[in-house]
C-alpha cells in the first residue's frame, strides 16, 4: 500500500474533527468491539539485563556493565521475582531486556559463556522453561529484533512475544535524533521483525512511543504499516499507544512531553483505524493521575499491572494499585478483567496459536471466554463461592436482549452468546431477570425428588475423555474397580431406597460391551417387580441407542418395549455439549448431535418425558453454549417432552483429559450464576424448571443460585458416584431435612415432588424424613466370561 497517500487523507480527515467528536467516535467503537469490558494482565516485570547494543536519546532503561551489579539477572534471582508474582495472584512473567548486549560488552559475553548458552536467546529460552517448570506463570517476551528462527525457538516457550515499532520515520535513526546509534531501531528491521512473528502465528504485542521527534503523520504511517502486516497476518494480539516521558541523564531530558490531550488524540486514532476489534492500550501510570481519561480515547486494555515489581522502564511512574484502576474504570461505566499475557481471542483459537506444550498451563488458568479465571473458586471442590458484589449495570442492549427473551421470543445464536459473555453488573442483571421470571413462572416454591442413583455397571467400551467413572483397560489409575451388579443387588437398592421414602430410582451405566437391549429390560423388571410403585427414570439417549442396535430394532421400537416394561422416563444425559465440533474433541465415539436429538424426539414420540442437560466448562466456548440451549429450546417446541432443563458444571480433578491438560478447570463461578440464569431466560416459557447439581456445586452454591433463576435442586441422590469419580467432595446425598433447612434458608418453600412434577404423597414424605442408615454397598465384580451366560 501507499502509506504516504493514505496516511496524508487519514491525518487530514482526523485533524478536521472537533477532538471530542474523534474521541466519542473512537469510544463507541471500542465498546462496541470490547463490550465494555476493560482488561489488564497481573504480572511481575522480569528486567533480564539492562545492556543494551543500542542508545536511544530517551531511555534509562539501558545501562552499561559499570553501573549493574551483573550482566544478567540469574536463575535464582528470576525465581524470586516469579514466586513472589505467583503468591500475589500473578499470571505473567514480562521478560524485558536491551537488545543483542553480547555484540556490544564483554561482560554479557562472559555471562553466558558461563551460563553455557551461545547468546542471549539461547539464555531466555533456558529462563523461560525454568519459569514454566517452576511456576505457573506465563512468559512474554520483549527480546528486541530476532532473526526469524530465535522468534520460533521462543514460540515454544512463551504464551506471547512484543516489539514495540515506536516510529516508521527514519529521520528518528539520523544524527540527532531518537534512535541515532540505534541499528535495531531502524524501521525496516523492526518491521522485518513483527512480520516474520506474523508468519510463525505468534501472539504479538507492537506499537508506537510518541514525542521523540515524530510528527502526526508519521503515527499514522507507523499505525497504517503496523495494520496492514495485522491484515496480512493476524497475529497483533493489541496496539500501544505509549507517550514520551522525558527523563534526566539522557540526551532528551529538555524534550516537550506530548500532552493529554495529543496522546487522547493518537489513542484515538489508532482505534478508528484499526477498528472495534483491536485491543489498543496506553499504559496508566505514563498519565499519572490524569490515567482515568484515557478510557475517552477508546482504549480497552491497561497493559500489565503488578502488585510486585516496578515498571523498570519508567521507574518514576509506578503503577496505579489494582482496586483504584478498577474503581476508575467502573467510574467510567465499564468492568476491569484480568486477562492473560495471551489475549483471549488468541486463547479461543489456541490450536492456531499457542504451542501444544503450553495449552495445558493456559487452559488451566482461563474462562470459557479465553480472560483470566477471576479467583480460586472450582466446581466440585469446597472453596467458598466468591462473594456478590453490586456494581453498576452498563449495557443497555443486554437489558433489551433480556426483555426480548423475558417475553418468550427465541434469541439468536450470537445473541445469547452475548448474554454468556456479559461481566460486572450486566451478569447481576441477567440473574436478576431470570430470578424476576423465576417468581413468574413457579413461584417461591423449590422442589426436589427423594431418589436413588443405581450405576449398574462402570464397564464402558467408549473412551470420552471427560469421564473418570467408567473403568476399562485404559483406565485402571482412576477410582474404583470394574463392576456390574446382580440383578438381585439392583432389586435390594430399590427397595431400600423405597422403604427411605424414595419415588425414583435413576439408573444409567457405562456402555457395558457385553450388555444387549435385553439387559436393561431385565434391569426395569428386577426394579418394578421388587417396588412396582418405583417410578423408574433411566437409560441415557446412548445407552438406549445401544440397545436397539444389539437387539436390531428401530430406537423407537425399542423405547416402547421399555416403556411398556416400566421405564417412566429418561435423563437427558450423554448431551455433554450438542455441537459436533466440540463432542469431536471430548467424545468422539459417542452419539453425534442429531442422533442425540433423534432418539429424545422418539421418546417423547412414544410417551416417554426426559430431562435436559448440558455439561459446560472444559473445551466448549459460549457459542457452543449457545447452540446448545437452542437445540434444546427448538425440540422441546416440537414435542414439550423435557421435565427440567439441569446445568451440569464440569468437574476436572480427575477426568483424564483435565489429567492430561486438555481442558479448562471447570466453569467459573460468573460461568456458572450465568448459564442457570441465561437458560432460564432463553427456554422461557416452554421449559420452566430449571435445576441446580448440589453434588456438583454444594449446598452455598445452589442456594445462592436460587436467586439466578433456579427453582429446583434434584435429587437427594442416596449413592452419588459418578460426580464422585471425578472428584467432587460434596458428598453421596442429601437427606431430605437438609434440603428443607437450605431451602428454608434462602427463603423459599420446600416441596418434595415426583419425577413428573407432581407433589409426592405424604405417605412417601414421612418415610423420606425417618429414613434409617443405607446398608453397606454389594459391588459386584465384573467377570467377562460369566456375564455372556448371567445376562
Amino acid at each position: 500500500m501507499r502509506l504516504d497517500g493514505a496516511a496524508e487523507d487519514l491525518l487530514r480527515a482526523y485533524e478536521a474533527m472537533p477532538l471530542a467528536e474523534l474521541l466519542g467516535e473512537a469510544r463507541t467503537l471500542g465498546r462496541d468491539g470490547h463490550r465494555g469490558v476493560i482488561s489488564y494482565s497481573r504480572k511481575v516485570f522480569v528486567p533480564l539485563t539492562r545492556l543494551c547494543r543500542d542508545s536511544c536519546g530517551y531511555c534509562t532503561f539501558a545501562k552499561t556493565p559499570r553501573q549493574v551489579e551483573a550482566a544478567f539477572l540469574s536463575p535464582d534471582e528470576v525465581l524470586a521475582i516469579v514466586h513472589a508474582g505467583q503468591a500475589a495472584g500473578c499470571h505473567e512473567a514480562l521478560l524485558t531486556l536491551g537488545d543483542k548486549p553480547e555484540l556490544r560488552y564483554a561482560a554479557a559475553r562472559e555471562f553466558l559463556d558461563a551460563q553455557g548458552v551461545g547468546s542471549t536467546v539461547d539464555y531466555i529460552e533456558k529462563i523461560c522453561k525454568l519459569i514454566l517448570a517452576e511456576t505457573g506463570l506465563l512468559p512474554h517476551v520483549n527480546a528486541g529484533v530476532m532473526s526469524e528462527a530465535e522468534t520460533a525457538r521462543l514460540r515454544k516457550v512463551s504464551v506471547s512475544q512484543g516489539l514495540m515499532l515506536e516510529s516508521l520515520s527514519e529521520r528518528l535513526c539520523e544524527r540527532g535524533g531518537a534512535h541515532f546509534g540505534s541499528p535495531d531501531k531502524l524501521p525496516a528491521v523492526r518491521l522485518a521483525a513483527i512480520e516474520a512473528a506474523g508468519r510463525l502465528r505468534v501472539p504479538f504485542t507492537s506499537g508506537i512511543l510518541i514525542g521523540i521527534g515524530e510528527i502526526r503523520l508519521e503515527r499514522v504511517q507507523s499505525l497504517l504499516a503496523l495494520r496492514d502486516l495485522h491484515e496480512r497476518h493476524g497475529h497483533l494480539q493489541e496496539i500501544i499507544v505509549q507517550n514520551f516521558r522525558a527523563k534526566a541523564e539522557t540526551r532528551f531530558a529538555g524534550y516537550d512531553e506530548p500532552g493529554l490531550d495529543d496522546l487522547l488524540w493518537t489513542a484515538a486514532v489508532a482505534r478508528l483505524i484499526f477498528g472495534p476489534a483491536m485491543n489498543i492500550q496506553v499504559p496508566p501510570n505514563l498519565s499519572y493521575a490524569n490515567y482515568p481519561r484515557l478510557l475517552e480515547a477508546g482504549i480497552n486494555d491497561w497493559g500489565g499491572i503488578s502488585p510486585v515489581t516496578a515498571d523498570h522502564v519508567n521507574p518514576e511512574a509506578p503503577w496505579p494499585e489494582i482496586a483504584r484502576l478498577q474503581e476508575a474504570t467502573e467510574a467510567a461505566g465499564l468492568t476491569l478483567q484480568p486477562r492473560l499475557a495471551v489475549y483471549p481471542a488468541y486463547v479461543r483459537n489456541a490450536a492456531q496459536w499457542i504451542d501444544p506444550s503450553l495449552l495445558p498451563k493456559v487452559l488451566k488458568v482461563v474462562d470459557g471466554d479465553g480472560f483470566a479465571r477471576e479467583d480460586g473458586w472450582m466446581p466440585g471442590g469446597l472453596a467458598p463461592i466468591p462473594p456478590l458484589r453490586k456494581r453498576a449495570r452498563r449495557d443497555i442492549s443486554l437489558e433489551r436482549l433480556v426483555a426480548r427473551a423475558a417475553t418468550g421470543t427465541r434469541l439468536g445464536n450470537q445473541e445469547v452468546t452475548t448474554l454468556f459473555a456479559a461481566r460486572g453488573g450486566d451478569v447481576d442483571m441477567i440473574c436478576e431477570a431470570a430470578d424476576a421470571l423465576r417468581a413468574q413462572t413457579s413461584g417461591d416454591t423449590v422442589r426436589y425428588v427423594v431418589n436413588r442413583n443405581i450405576n449398574y455397571t462402570n464397564v464402558c467400551s467408549y473412551t470420552c475423555k471427560f469421564c473418570a467413572f467408567s473403568k476399562g483397560k485404559t483406565h485402571d489409575h482412576l477410582r474404583g474397580r470394574p463392576y456390574d451388579l446382580s440383578l438381585e443387588e439392583v432389586a435390594r437398592r430399590a427397595r431400600e431406597a423405597w422403604d427411605r421414602g424414595a419415588t425414583e430410582v435413576c439408573m444409567q451405566g457405562g456402555i457395558n460391551p457385553h450388555y444387549t437391549g435385553q439387559t436393561y429390560l431385565d434391569l426395569l423388571r428386577a426394579v418394578k417387580d421388587e417396588v412396582p410403585d418405583m417410578h423408574v427414570h433411566a437409560f441415557s439417549p446412548l445407552e438406549v441407542s445401544q440397545g436397539a442396535a444389539t437387539l436390531g430394532l428401530p430406537v423407537e421400537r425399542f423405547l416402547a418395549m421399555l416403556r411398556d416394561a416400566g421405564l417412566g422416563s429418561l435423563p437427558g444425559t450423554a448431551a455433554e455439549i450438542l455441537d459436533d465440533k466440540v463432542r469431536q474433541i471430548i467424545c468422539a465415539d459417542k452419539l453425534t448431535t442429531q442422533i442425540w436429538l433423534d432418539v429424545v424426539r422418539s421418546a417423547h414420540r412414544v410417551g416417554l418425558r426426559t430431562t435436559a442437560t448440558i455439561m459446560f466448562g472444559h473445551v466448549e466456548t459460549y457459542d457452543s453454549w449457545a447452540a446448545h440451549l437452542l437445540r434444546i429450546r427448538d425440540l422441546q417446541e416440537e414435542t414439550g417432552g423435557f421435565t427440567e432443563f439441569v446445568p451440569l458444571p464440569f468437574i476436572h480433578m480427575e477426568a483424564p483429559m483435565s489429567l492430561r491438560g486438555q481442558a479448562r478447570s471447570g466453569p467459573t463461578w460468573r460461568e456458572v450464576r450465568l448459564m442457570h440464569a441465561v437458560a432460564r431466560l432463553v427456554l422461557h416459557p416452554l421449559i420452566s424448571n430449571i435445576q441446580a447439581s448440589w453434588v456438583k456445586l454444594g449446598e452455598e452454591g445452589v442456594a445462592s443460585l436460587l436467586r439466578s433463576g433456579v427453582n429446583d435442586l434434584g435429587g437427594t441422590l442416596m449413592n452419588e458416584s459418578i460426580s464422585r469419580a471425578a472428584g467432587t467432595q460434596h458428598g453421596q446425598e442429601l437427606a431430605p431435612e437438609a434440603m428443607d433447612a437450605l431451602i428454608s434458608r434462602a427463603g423459599r418453600t420446600p416441596e418434595q415432588r415426583t419425577t413428573l412434577y407432581r407433589p409426592a404423597a405424604a405417605e412417601r414424605r414421612a418415610a423420606s424424613l425417618a429414613a434409617p442408615e443405607l446398608q453397606d454397598l454389594v459391588m459386584t465384580p465384573f467377570v467377562p466370561k460369566q456375564m455372556a451366560v448371567a445376562r
